[in-house]
């Protein structure tokens, strides 16, 4: 697979919605991982990331214009041991509490199908990392429906053991703006990771579009102390 570059592929898409990329540092030694949501109604627009415990929610950033809280707040990343879960909606504790049954990613998953937004339908990306003893590995999954047809659910599953360093997978809800949006196709796109938090979180928010983009997460966790460090980036200060 071609490696594209994650600024290039943001900067001409002025709508993938929302996105998960997950990878390993240029110098191999931490495991990476980047969310971030975008919005057209003002309704999605009025959100900021805020910390919860090892993780973060979705808050709105002001209360008096929430219309309707389902599908836009959530807890978009979660930790689990040395697992870290990191969704585009509530499935992230549907994972939490499946692998705490000690059931795996995918069967947590087999519950859930793509958002009922119609006639959107979008999908549900989720992405799982495990760190541990100095090794890391990850997969992510996207739920989506057959070509807008709400009847079919088709499933898919990535995994990636041992990965390379410097290299991650980009996978967003949409391939671009348009009305029904159209889901994501294909495998998780190869991209750049570099070692540095500050540069790569700066890269991905100066990238998204200056409309549609709320907020953007970035963590990056040492593979072999299990440490890590975060930065949160909210349009709405």
């Amino acid at each position: 697979m071609e490696m594209i570059s994650i600024e290039k592929e943001l900067r001409d898409n002025t709508y993938p919605g929302r996105g998960i990329i997950i990878g390993k540092s240029a110098d191999g030694t931490k495991a990476v991982t980047a969310y971030f949501i975008m919005g057209r109604s003002s309704n999605s627009r009025n959100r900021i990331f805020v910390e919860d415990g090892e993780g973060i929610r979705t808050q709105a950033f002001d209360p008096s214009k929430m219309e309707d809280p389902s599908l836009i707040i959530y807890a978009p990343v979660r930790v689990l041991g040395n697992k870290t879960i990191v969704t585009n909606g509530d499935q992230t504790d549907t994972i939490y509490e499946g692998m705490d049954k000690q059931l795996t990613f995918e069967q947590t998953l087999r519950t859930r199908e793509f958002e009922p937004d119609g006639p959107n339908y979008t999908p549900r990306i989720s992405g799982i990392m495990h760190v541990e003893g100095g090794t890391f590995n990850y997969a992510l999954s996207i739920l989506k429906s057959d070509q807008g047809d709400p009847a079919s659910c088709n499933r898919y599953t990535f995994a990636y053991e041992n990965p390379k360093a410097g290299q991650g997978r980009f996978i967003s809800t949409y391939l671009h703006d348009g009305n029904p949006l159209p889901s994501f196709e294909g495998e998780p796109k190869l991209i750049a990771v570099p070692d540095d938090i500050d540069n790569f979180a700066s890269l991905l928010w100066d990238s998204l579009n200056e409309d549609n983009k709320v907020s953007l997460f970035v963590r990056y966790i040492d593979i072999a102390t299990g440490e890590y460090t975060s930065r949160i980036i909210n349009k709405n200060q």
